[in-house]
């Protein structure tokens, strides 16, 4: 007759599992990570929202200059009867709808922008503009033409330049 000895496991098999302070570590290291994980995502979408302003003005302005450009060609014409208008849109919602061609017969209207793009940071539409007889610091928009655009957005970027400077 043999005897096996089997030592006997200092835990009976109903008392099996995790004690208390290994749940508290693992919870602890847990918390240390969304603390360093959370700034970090926030930080990513903030870059991507400011991404997204940049590219939003770039299309506005591109879309400016290049009805600008049509006005000088003389590919479209009569949209402004003011003359100080310097041949750029009376307002953002033009370059949208488009303007008719000059000696177009077929009625044909030339279209700057598919859309009005969204500014990320305020989410909205709802841009700041200049006129070509504004001033580069002005607050409120003179009328008359559409020079360029600015985020009504008052934050400061990633970059410390406020949005507005843009």
């Amino acid at each position: 007759m043999t005897l096996h000895f089997r030592p006997r496991s200092f835990h009976s098999s109903s008392e099996r599992g995790y004690s208390f302070v290994e749940l508290l570590v693992v919870t602890v290291i847990l918390l240390i990570l969304a603390s360093v994980i959370v700034p970090l995502s926030q930080l990513t979408v903030q870059r991507q929202r400011e991404s997204e302003l940049r590219r939003a003005l770039r299309e506005i302005r591109t879309a400016i200059d290049a009805y600008k450009d049509a006005d000088d060609l003389g590919v479209i014409g009569g949209t402004n009867v003011d003359s100080e208008s310097e041949g750029y849109p009376p307002d953002l919602d033009i370059l949208v709808e488009g303007v008719e061609a000059r000696n177009d017969a077929t009625g044909r209207k030339i279209k700057f922008l598919r859309r009005m793009p969204i500014d990320p940071v305020t989410k909205s539409t709802d841009w700041g503009l200049r006129s070509y007889q504004d001033s580069p610091t002005a607050t409120a928009w003179g009328g008359g033409n559409v020079y360029d655009v600015y985020s009504r957005a008052r934050g400061t970027a990633l970059d410390g330049t406020r949005y507005r400077e843009w």
